[in-house]
């Protein structure tokens, strides 16, 4: 691929091999010639002006004159320079100084836009970028990230099944590839605790193991998982970082730098290479008022924006919005209001995992006066940890069980809950269809559904919201705008980004095909060379130096099923033929024959299931008995005697038939006995 270097600034910046180009002009005035000139003549103003006076130079040599008719080329000192030229006349001629100090400053402010000069372009050294999750899709994220001698492998998500998948609780990346490096790999880096970065972490660890890098709450939430699925002796791979203080992970030295999302301790990664620098932002927002206090540490981005980077990778999810996305600190005021409206029990449901949105929720309750009854499982789990590493700071007597709820006046109870994605498991799920054990809906509840449901769960969260409406209770969803804020970056904060790093190149990751490329179109309007960025999608391996960035080969990527009940992998082909019979329905086929008359016996037996309705299965039926009739008493002898060649033969039968009627391809099941 040709060189791009178009963006790099071939002139380096002042005090990087020229002289630096700033002046200032300095000149006494006469006030009382000042005062003169309002109202003399060109030449009465020619005598008494002030006369040039020797230069006074800002440099090496002080003892040097000016000719007063020819500009002089000054050094400047400490970012000053002199004025330069004076006219034959005796004024100050110096717009053509101006001028040259308006070219310098643009000169200077270009070079700190466009820090490239500063990559080495000798370098042969190449990094090797492969998505195995989270391009092309809202989710599953995971990137490996490789040298010629070792790799890392940051993240690794779980997505949501499509309605289409049947029995599929969640998804997660294809691992196979993980296989063919698995030597090089150094370590796993996580960026936060978020599922769909962390969910598929147990799956992973159940084939392989590598060390593990991340920030306490990361680890502890990775942790309870493994409990979960008997793997706590794997603990012993965890590693925590420190934010700020870089470590070396095989031919990589990584930062974590602190980031605000839509859960704690988040972070993007400063990634050094022998190439040259990489940024990684994990999922963010730039929240400057969050609940901990912590905003997104700018000044830390902006230090590897000034050293000069490579590459960078930034989070395209919320790409089409336009603005900035709301502080989480801004749904504090809906919570009042809701909270002190509420004329009964207050049931607020969000992600487990976005425990600041669940600190609020507690504090209001806890303003008017009610105790927190926590239900679901991994909402108990996600604040217990945070509540013990000190996130948060809880006292232990707010809290109540559930079959303590009804105990206190309805007026005293606030519920936080899973559920807001309508999971059919979920205990809001469960509430809201009256399974629940100890929670039922009354018109008198206050439910708040803190979150916006994720693409491909609308129909689902809409569910909920049928059987909560039907209970009688008061719902507050997506009418309250405020009720929810989205934890992505929108178009300014990607701006921002682009403006403090940048890069040369650069790769827009998490998010769909639209996602990627609106945020390409966002970077081109902060400078980055359009030729310069690349929109992957999952299984592309993305090979950049600093001379270049370039798709070099497409790997095998997908994904694996998993029923999460059991955590266990289901075969795709299973999840197949679940699709078939409910798109085509089943029909069986149990047929007796007497290959000696030729017929078949009255023990004959067909039935389908998802094909036709009742009324309709008998006629369908005895058509399709009527086909294999005519058939087995034409057959040739020999086909009669193999078994399993005449049930092909019955199979394709009744299929051609079927199609023929109804333009599908039931799942057809062939039982022949022979007699």
């Amino acid at each position: 691929m040709e060189n791009n270097n178009d963006n790099i600034n071939q002139n380096p910046p002042a005090g990087e091999g020229q002289k630096k180009r700033f002046f200032r002009p300095r000149f006494k005035r006469n006030s009382e010639n000042d005062d003169k000139s309002q109202n003399s003549n060109s030449s009465s103003h020619a005598e008494n002006s002030e006369k040039p006076r020797p230069r006074r130079w800002v440099g090496k040599n002080k003892n040097t004159h000016t000719n007063p008719s020819q500009p002089q080329e000054l050094e400047a000192k400490n970012g000053v320079r002199e004025i330069q030229s004076i006219d034959e006349r005796g004024n100050l001629g110096f717009h053509k100084d101006l001028k040259r100090g308006v070219e310098a400053n643009n000169r200077i402010q270009k070079n700190s836009l466009n820090p490239h000069y500063k990559l080495n372009l000798n370098t042969k050294a190449k990094v090797r970028i492969t998505p195995l999750g989270g391009l092309g899709e809202i989710g599953g994220n995971m990137m490996v990230m490789e040298t010629e001698n070792s790799a890392i492998i940051i993240d690794v998500g779980m997505s949501f099944p499509e309605e289409n998948m049947h029995g599929v609780d969640i998804l997660i990346p294809d691992f196979n590839y993980l296989y063919a490096i698995k030597d090089k790999i150094a370590g796993v880096i996580i960026t936060h605790a978020h599922e769909d970065h962390i969910g598929a972490v147990p799956y992973l660890y159940k084939q392989m193991q590598f060390p593990l890098y991340g920030t306490p709450l990361s680890l502890g939430m990775i942790g309870n998982k493994f409990d979960e699925h008997g793997l706590k002796k794997f603990r012993s791979f965890f590693k925590i970082v420190e934010k700020r203080h870089p470590i070396v992970v095989g031919d990589f030295e990584i930062e974590w730098i602190h980031i605000t999302h839509s859960i704690i301790d988040a972070s993007a990664l400063a990634i050094r290479t022998e190439a040259g620098i990489i940024i990684h932002t994990g999922d963010f927002k730039i929240d400057h008022t969050p609940i901990d206090n912590l905003p997104t540490d700018l000044h830390r981005l902006a230090h590897y924006g000034e050293e000069g980077v490579m590459l960078l990778l930034s989070d395209s999810t919320n790409s089409h919005r336009s603005g900035v996305t709301a502080s989480e600190a801004s749904v504090g005021p809906t919570f009042d209001s809701l909270f002190k409206g509420a004329e009964g029990r207050v049931i607020m449901s969000t992600f487990s995992s976005n425990i600041h949105r669940v600190y609020q929720a507690i504090t209001y309750g806890l303003k008017y006066n009610r105790k927190v009854a926590v239900i679901g499982r991994s909402m108990e789990k996600n604040l217990d940890i945070a509540r013990e590493l000190g996130y948060i700071d809880l006292p232990h007597n707010i809290f109540i069980e559930a079959h303590e709820v009804a105990k206190y006046p309805d007026e005293e109870v606030l519920i936080v809950t899973t559920g807001s994605q309508g999971e059919t498991m979920s205990a809001l799920y469960r509430m809201a269809t009256d399974e629940h054990r100890h929670i039922k809906i009354k018109p008198t509840d206050m439910v708040i559904i803190s979150a916006k449901a994720i693409p491909g769960n609308e129909g689902s969260v809409s569910t909920v919201l049928n059987f909560l409406m039907k209970a009688g209770a008061r719902v507050a969803y997506q009418d309250f705008s405020e009720i929810h804020v989205s934890g992505h970056a929108a178009q300014e904060e990607q701006k921002l980004m682009l403006r403090l790093i940048k890069p040369k190149f650069f790769l827009p990751i998490h998010g769909e095909y639209n996602h990627v490329a609106k945020h390409r179109d966002t970077a081109i309007k902060c400078g980055v060379l359009e030729k310069n960025i690349y929109l992957m999608e999952d299984g592309d391996q993305v090979e950049v130096n600093p001379s270049y960035i370039r798709k070099v080969r497409t790997i095998k990527s997908g994904k694996t099923y998993i029923d999460n009940q059991v955590n266990r992998q289901i075969d795709s082909n299973v999840v197949a033929e679940r699709q078939a019979l409910v798109d085509c329905g089943v029909a069986i086929l149990n047929i007796f024959i007497s290959p000696r008359d030729q017929k078949i016996l009255k023990e004959t037996n067909i039935m389908t299931l998802g094909i036709v309705n009742i009324r309709e299965e008998k006629d369908l039926c005895r058509e399709i008995e009527n086909a294999l009739e005519m058939y087995i008493k034409t057959a040739k002898k020999e086909v009669l005697e193999n078994k399993k060649t005449l049930e092909n033969e019955i199979r394709n039968i009744a299929r051609k038939l079927l199609f023929k009627k109804l333009k599908k391809y039931p799942t057809i099941i062939t039982n022949t006995f022979l007699s």
